[in-house]
């Protein structure tokens, strides 16, 4: 059985499963970001903004000639917003933010489902103890990683731009250094989905290296 039967048995078995954890995997991230933004600031969201996401992907793409420059602003575009607005300065300043991007929620999401695929394969195959925490060190490095890349939280202190560094920053690490560390985001976002590749494509050559070793073994039925 070649390495493409395997993951295409596996994805067959078990699609449904990958397509629940994937949706869930993509809320429940939310979720675990805006509760690390109440407790690191101490206070509760008091503003929530929807935005036409369709609409304005559509104006993006009518307006802008060269896909080079529409897909980026596409990939940064909101469909929620929810934070906390300081109101002591005029009209007020958001001083931290939740911001639902459905580009990212869908890279989440393909997050969520790879891992699943990941899970999938280690039930099917017997590992000893040390390949199979390796295994799983592995595929877990790449899945934080990927969604620690994805993380669109704001903060003002960090100009108020959403992005994943913010969440450097509010570990401790100081603003300028996170800041300079956002340009990688790209790199190890491949990396991470580089990892569960490597991860996945292993467990299926095993089972594929283990499957014909069975063929002679006789049944005890």
């Amino acid at each position: 059985m070649s390495i493409v039967l395997t993951l295409r048995d596996t994805v067959r078995a078990d699609w449904k499963r990958m397509v629940l954890f994937g949706l869930l995997f993509a809320v429940l991230f939310q979720c675990l970001m805006m509760v690390a933004l109440i407790v690191r600031f101490q206070s509760l969201p008091n503003y929530s903004e929807f935005y036409n996401w369709f609409g304005n992907v559509v104006w993006i793409v009518q307006s802008t000639p060269s896909l080079r420059d529409m897909l980026p602003i596409i990939n940064e575009e909101w469909l929620i917003e929810i934070g906390k607005m300081n109101y002591d300065y005029g009209t007020g300043i958001s001083e931290w933010s939740l911001n639902v991007v459905p580009t990212r929620l869908m890279v989440l999401f393909i997050l969520g489902a790879t891992i699943e695929l990941c899970l999938a394969l280690m039930r099917r195959e017997e590992c000893d103890r040390t390949t199979s925490t390796t295994l799983r060190a592995g595929a877990g490095l790449g899945a934080i990683l990927v969604a620690m890349t994805n993380a669109t939280m704001s903060w003002v202190v960090c100009c108020a731009a959403p992005s994943w560094v913010v969440g450097l920053a509010m570990l401790g690490l100081s603003v300028s250094t996170s800041l300079a560390l956002e340009t990688l985001g790209p790199a190890l976002n491949l990396v991470g989905f580089g990892l569960l590749a490597a991860t996945i494509l292993f467990l299926a050559w095993r089972k594929t290296r283990v499957a014909p070793s069975l063929k002679g073994v006789p049944s005890n039925a």
